[in-house]
């Protein structure tokens, strides 16, 4: 009887495991991980002087005590991730900024986990350069350039905020005065007529002069093709001119591609309005340092010209 029993056991158990639901592993898993890799953006903050390197230098927990070497590894670390699918944004690591970050969260500075989490929740707002297997030199002088943007805007529209609502169309100072600015910008361009042409827009203000710049290619047919967070910054600069009624000036080079010379033309800009230079005044004006006022030579194969009157605004002044 325990021969029989034990046999119709186990034609049970067969029974049962036949059909039984077999064991599902997942598929393809690393290709999965692969992929979500490749979807995750992934944010690494630089230190863009040796300066700020210097400073980061005093922690312990801070692995580089050399500054050339240390771009070398975060170029190599860049390019892994790059060669992974990966999407990175380069931030920028500000020592000053972190240290006032630590003290608000009250987490400890020498700590390579703290500096994750400034990075993750500090920088990340900031200033950042997309990576796209540029040199490190190049990515430095990018994100520099964007920082430098980044704050003359965040100046200049804080000059805006502060100027209230505008007298004469009772809106929002920032908002008439910015629409008249891109106004004039257009109207600058279609003046000059085609070309490459590199605006510069420059404003005194209490902490320092602000400059924007944008580069703008005009083509025979009437388009004009610009960058658009460029040509924000600078219309920003422009308006906060008219906002807080201090006189700017705005300078234009015209590249060409054949042999003639660049030319450069300026204007004053006050009230909104951009009033043409002479060109002696325009001279002057470009061969002028604007931080500290000391002559500058003059730039070989260059030529400076008056600036041309624009015609009549398109959009009235009172909005």
């Amino acid at each position: 009887m325990s021969s029989t029993t034990n046999r119709t056991t186990a034609r049970r158990t067969d029974r049962r495991r036949s059909t039984a639901r077999p064991t599902v592993r997942p598929r393809h898993s690393a290709a999965h991980r692969r992929a979500l890799r490749r979807e995750a953006a992934t944010v690494v903050a630089l230190l863009l002087d040796e300066a700020d390197f210097a400073a980061m230098t005093e922690h312990q927990t801070f692995a580089f005590d050399d500054y050339p070497r240390y771009l070398h590894a975060v170029d190599a670390f860049l390019r892994h991730l790059h060669a992974q699918g990966s999407h990175v944004a380069v931030t920028l690591f500000d020592p000053v900024g972190y240290a006032a970050y630590c003290t608000t969260t009250r987490q400890p500075p020498d700590s390579a986990t703290t500096r994750t989490r400034y990075t993750a929740e500090a920088t990340a707002a900031g200033p950042a350069v997309t990576y796209t297997r540029q040199p490190v030199s190049l990515l430095r002088a990018q994100l520099a350039h964007e920082a430098d943007r980044r704050a003359t805007w965040e100046s200049a529209t804080d000059a805006l905020t502060r100027a209230g609502t505008c007298p004469d169309c009772g809106q929002d100072v920032a908002h008439c005065t910015f629409d008249r600015a891109s106004d004039t910008l257009l109207r600058l361009v279609e003046t000059v007529g085609p070309g490459h042409h590199h605006i510069v827009c420059s404003l005194p203000s209490d902490d320092g002069p602000l400059l924007a710049a944008v580069h703008v290619e005009a083509d025979t047919d009437g388009m004009v093709h610009l960058a658009e967070n460029d040509a924000l910054v600078l219309c920003t600069v422009m308006a906060a001119s008219t906002a807080t009624g201090r006189a700017g000036g705005v300078v234009l080079r015209t590249t060409h591609t054949d042999e003639r010379p660049d030319v450069v033309r300026g204007w004053s800009l006050h009230d909104g309005t951009l009033h043409p230079l002479t060109e002696a005044e325009v001279f002057n004006a470009y061969c002028t340092d604007a931080a500290t006022g000391d002559p500058v030579p003059p730039e070989p194969g260059v030529v400076y010209h008056a600036g041309l009157p624009l015609p009549p605004p398109r959009i009235d002044h009172t909005g």
